[in-house]
């Protein structure tokens, strides 16, 4: 897959609505009232999506450790892929309406998975309604198909490689989150403020525009100049979700030496 396929545009999406090989799934959610995402898709979502849900489904339980969105069990997430349809050729659509937060969790997820043919919807709902495409509430039928993870371990650390392998040279550590959260000066959501010593800072929100489209792959890979020497890139947030909208931004610009802290700070501040 090259790099211009992780995502696909709203026009492309509508040409192939009807496409077998494709699987939508909508993953709107919002962190402040966790049950609105839900409620958003019943109303109304593009023709044939399925819903994924960020803490029922995206997640794993919370507990002392880990953060506050740790890993789904790759066996639960599988038998909710196998029910939408999803096989070895399936191309995997996500989208959501928060500048892709939702969305690239779900895509890492996947590759994590072993799952290649996944990209994001660029532009999210909001742009697919923009465009004046349909909408529905009408929830699709299961699917039969085996989805079989193979779970990609290299994609991933935890604490412990963090504290071991972050001050090394040619190791960069990135934090995703805003500015003023990485400066500590703000922290809405973890019970401390600041970040991991060493991180460097490239907000997430930097990878789209306002709207929700992703930058072009030349202005993703002139954002991630001053990464493309380092030998191992390891990426944080504050849970381990908007790492991911990073992670597929340094896809885009060509670097696949990176890797996502799940934990995030919310694990690294639980010690």
């Amino acid at each position: 897959m090259t790099n211009t396929q992780f995502f696909v545009s709203a026009e492309w999406l509508f040409a192939h609505l009807d496409d077998p090989q494709v699987v939508i799934v909508d993953c709107r959610f919002s962190l402040a009232e966790p049950i609105l995402g839900q409620q958003q898709y019943q109303a109304s979502h593009i023709s044939g999506a399925d819903y994924l849900d960020l803490n029922q489904d995206l997640s794993s339980s919370v507990g002392e450790h880990g953060g506050r969105h740790p890993l789904p069990n790759p066996i639960d997430l599988a038998q909710k892929l196998s029910a939408m349809g999803v096989k070895p050729n399936t191309l995997v659509v996500a989208y959501d309406d928060s500048r892709l937060a939702f969305a690239a969790r779900l895509w890492w997820l996947l590759r994590y998975l072993g799952h290649e043919q996944v990209a994001v919807l660029t532009g999210g709902f909001a742009g697919w309604q923009k465009a004046g495409y349909p909408v529905t509430d009408v929830i699709p039928e299961p699917r039969i198909a085996t989805f079989v993870p193979q779970i990609q371990t290299q994609m991933v650390v935890d604490r412990e490689e963090v504290k071991t392998r972050s001050h090394l040279p040619g190791v960069v550590l990135v934090d995703s989150r805003e500015s003023d959260r990485f400066s500590g000066e703000r922290e809405p959501i973890d019970k401390i403020a600041g970040h991991i010593s060493g991180a460097v800072n490239y907000p997430w929100l930097e990878v789209t525009d306002s709207s929700g489209y992703l930058l072009s792959p030349q202005q993703q890979s002139d954002r991630a100049s001053r990464l493309e020497k380092a030998e191992e890139i390891i990426v944080y947030c504050g849970s381990g979700v908007t790492a991911c909208v990073n992670l597929l931004s340094l896809e885009l610009a060509g670097i696949q030496n990176a890797k996502l802290y799940a934990g995030s700070w919310s694990d690294w501040i639980s010690y």
